[in-house]
């Protein structure tokens, strides 16, 4: 059966070829992280939606995702419900320890860095304002308790403004690319849902799921769901505006229930030209001003990620292999240490700590520690390579074992 579905669609309407750019896989990034390998996946809260369902024209799968896929909405500004149920352990602080450009950047030592700022977006709960006038004007602001966290892309200039730190982080030169392109910033649930619809194929089954009413907008609800064993994904759901196609919120439940691992939504949105002044941006007096080192690499939202020998749901990982394909491919890398988790002395301390948090397996590819989330798994070999992806711990040591 074809993987647009609908509960009004017809025979023939359900054995549609599926387009060829719709096969291609969604392209994950899956980092190194506290236990060793966790998802850097950023979920959003569910918008809070209108009482009673729109009654709107009927419309197909196949139709609502072409909806999605000529939407050009260049302007906007709004509000974003941001929370993550990854089901991470606390650790007290620790995760600065282990992932220093979690909390100082990615060596340039700016508290406003956005390729670590952001990365607060994996736990907990958050407000976002998002504003977007094309593809070279965005601004996304994160307020927390006291203080607001700003990016800012106007033009050739990125900046970052922490103002709990005082610190600025700039990069000049900036092209126009990767999700800038669609005028959207990131963290957004368009960006959600485009990495999804990659991942539509034959091991998927898509259907609307009736409407509703999304930040005070007619929204049709289209649903995502794999048709593979062996993944933690349970459903996508993602609320589409019924007049600009937009996506409004995005919905990831797991498959073994409960609440939802990431959700996006707007509580409000409109599609009116942000004033100009929104973007404008001078480092405060007094801020401490950090500017990009020459040659780094640009933030995961303004490039392309290019994997290596497949594509899947856990592609994105730069230099990664991608072992089997859908929703239940796994992306695999080496650490070139030749060894797994830190032994002797204090690495060893720090090693059992982490490998108290982990599963102990073994197979043919040796022994090894499964790190778990609700959504993303990791299993980390006692000979330094990693396998990593939205699937289950038996399905990560059977990936171990074809790939040794």
């Amino acid at each position: 059966m074809a993987p647009y579905e609908s509960d009004d669609a017809t025979a023939a309407a359900r054995d549609e070829e599926l387009p060829t750019g719709r096969r291609k896989a969604a392209r994950y990034v899956v980092p190194v992280a506290v236990v060793g390998v966790a998802a850097a996946t950023i979920g959003l809260v569910p918008a809070l939606a209108d009482s009673g369902d729109p009654d709107l024209p009927k419309i197909t799968a196949q139709q609502l995702i072409d909806k999605i896929a000529k939407s050009d909405v260049q302007q906007l500004s709004g509000t974003v419900k941001v929370s993550t149920d990854l089901g991470l352990p606390d650790l007290g602080g620790l995760e600065s320890g282990l992932m220093p450009g979690a909390a100082r950047g990615d060596g340039d030592g700016s508290s406003a860095d956005p390729q670590s700022k952001l990365t607060e977006l994996v736990s907990g709960t958050h407000t976002l304002r998002v504003a977007a006038d094309g593809p070279d004007r965005q601004k996304l602001s994160l307020l927390e308790s006291g203080s607001e966290y700003s990016l800012v892309h106007d033009g050739k200039d990125v900046w970052g403004y922490d103002s709990k730190s005082n610190e600025v982080y700039h990069s000049a030169g900036a092209e126009s690319g990767g999700r800038h392109r669609t005028g959207q910033p990131p963290a957004t649930p368009k960006n959600f849902a485009d990495e999804a619809l990659k991942a539509v194929d034959d091991t998927t089954s898509v259907t609307v799921d009736g409407t509703a009413r999304v930040a005070g907008r007619d929204a049709y609800k289209l649903l995502i769901r794999p048709r593979q064993s062996g993944t933690t994904v349970g459903a996508v759901s993602i609320a589409v505006d019924a007049r600009t196609g937009l996506p409004l919120k995005f919905t990831l439940t797991p498959r073994s229930g409960g609440a939802a691992v990431l959700d996006a939504g707007f509580t409000q949105v409109s599609f009116a030209a942000p004033a100009a002044s929104t973007f404008d941006f001078t480092p405060p007096k007094g801020a401490k001003v950090t500017e990009e080192k020459k040659g780094a690499k640009a933030p995961e939202h303004t490039r392309e990620h290019a994997t290596k020998g497949g594509e899947g749901l856990a592609g994105g990982l730069n230099g990664a292999t991608v072992l089997g394909k859908g929703w239940t491919s796994v992306a695999s890398f080496d650490t070139g240490g030749g060894a797994g988790l830190p032994s002797g002395g204090q690495g060893g301390a720090l090693g059992g700590f982490l490998g108290s948090l982990g599963d102990q397996v073994s197979g043919k590819f040796g022994k090894g520690t499964v790190f778990s989330t609700r959504l993303v798994n990791a299993l980390i070999t006692d000979d330094g390579k990693v396998y990593a992806g939205a699937v289950t711990k038996d399905a990560l040591v059977k990936a171990a074992n074809a790939g040794k």
